[in-house]
C-alpha cells in the first residue's frame, strides 16, 4: 500500500522574532515613535495609554492590541495619571493573511493572554535582552538556552495571530477548545479568587481567610493554584502586592513609607525586603530604573 505524506499548511508562518518587550512605564513616559520594515503589536496589560499609527491616535485601555504593519509610523505615550504596563511584540511574517490585521485593534480573551504570557515566560529561556528597555534593537541568544524556548516563542505567537483571526469569523469570540464542565468551573473559581485578592490587595490575606471568604477548602485552593500557575496563593498574592507597588512607584504620588503602610506591611523594612525578593532590586533601584529609562 501506498501512503501519501501531506505536507502541513501554514496560516501565519513567524520566520524571525525581532524584539520582546514588557514594560512598566512611569505615568509620563514618551516614545517619540518610530517605523520599521516588519510587524509590531502593542497590547495593555494595566491601564491605558494613548497610541498613535500614522495620522490617527487611539486611546488603548487593559486588554486592548493594536496592530502596526511593515512601514506604519508608531508612537506611544502615557496619561500622566496612571502607569501601565504594555507588552510589545515585533516579529517578520510574510503570510498573506496578516493583511487581515492591517489598522485593527481587538480586546483579548482568555486564550490569546494565556497566550501572550507563555512568550513573556519563555523569553527569559531563550534570550538574555532585558524585557524592560524600549530602545532595544535585537535579542541576544542567552547563554544557556532552556531547550525549546525559541520554538515555544515561535508556536506560542503563531497560534496567538491564528485565534485573534479565527475570532474575526465566530460567534464565539474567545475558546475554541470545548471545555469540560470541571474545566470551567475552574476557570470561574480562578477567575474569582483573583479578583477578591486584587479586591483585598492592601489587606494582610493568610489562606484561612481566603478560604473562608470564597467558601473553599485549603486543599482545593492550594491545588488551584499549583495547577494555574504553579505558586502557592501566598506566594502569588506577595507578587500582586509587589506588582501595585511598583505601580505606586511609578506614579510618584507616594513615598515608599506610605506605599508600605497602604499596602498593609508592618515596616519600610519587610516591605523593602519583600520588594527586594520578588524583583531584585531595592524599591529606591527599581525607580531609579524607571526614571532612567523615562530621561533615556
Amino acid at each position: 500500500m501506498d501512503f501519501y505524506k501531506h505536507s502541513f499548511s501554514k496560516l501565519f508562518d513567524v520566520s524571525q522574532i525581532v524584539t520582546i518587550h514588557y514594560f512598566e512605564y512611569d505615568t509620563d513616559f514618551v516614545f517619540p515613535g518610530e517605523s520599521h520594515d516588519f510587524w509590531e503589536f502593542l497590547c495593555v496589560d494595566k491601564g491605558e495609554v494613548t497610541v498613535t499609527a500614522d495620522s490617527n491616535t487611539y486611546l488603548l485601555k487593559k486588554g486592548d492590541i493594536i496592530f502596526h504593519q511593515p512601514n506604519q509610523f508608531h508612537a506611544v505615550t502615557t496619561n500622566g495619571i496612571v502607569a501601565p504596563n504594555l507588552v510589545v511584540i515585533s516579529f517578520v511574517c510574510h503570510s498573506p493573511a496578516m493583511r487581515f490585521f492591517e489598522n485593527r485593534i481587538f480586546s483579548l480573551k482568555e486564550r490569546e493572554r494565556n497566550l501572550l504570557a507563555t512568550i513573556i515566560a519563555e523569553a527569559p529561556g531563550a534570550f538574555s535582552t532585558p524585557l524592560n528597555n524600549p530602545y532595544t534593537k535585537g535579542l541576544d541568544p542567552a547563554s544557556q538556552q532552556i531547550s525549546g524556548a525559541e520554538q515555544m516563542i515561535q508556536l506560542s505567537l503563531e497560534q496567538f495571530l491564528i485565534s485573534l483571526y479565527r475570532s474575526a469569523f465566530s460567534d464565539n469570540t474567545g475558546n475554541f477548545l470545548t471545555k469540560s464542565i470541571k474545566l470551567k468551573q475552574d476557570e470561574e473559581t480562578f477567575s474569582h479568587i483573583l479578583a477578591y485578592m486584587n479586591t483585598h490587595i492592601c489587606d494582610s490575606l493568610t489562606i484561612d481567610q481566603i478560604c473562608h471568604d470564597n467558601l473553599l477548602s485549603r486543599s482545593q485552593l492550594q491545588k488551584l493554584f499549583h495547577d494555574k500557575c504553579s505558586s502557592g496563593i501566598i506566594d502569588y498574592f506577595s507578587r500582586l502586592k509587589i506588582n501595585y507597588a511598583k505601580e505606586l512607584i511609578r506614579e510618584k504620588n507616594m513615598n515608599f513609607t506610605q506605599i508600605a503602610d497602604v499596602l498593609g506591611y508592618t515596616s519600610i523594612h519587610y516591605f523593602s525586603r519583600q520588594f527586594k525578593k520578588i524583583s531584585g532590586m531595592s524599591p529606591s533601584e527599581y525607580a531609579l530604573s524607571i526614571k532612567a529609562i523615562s530621561e533615556k
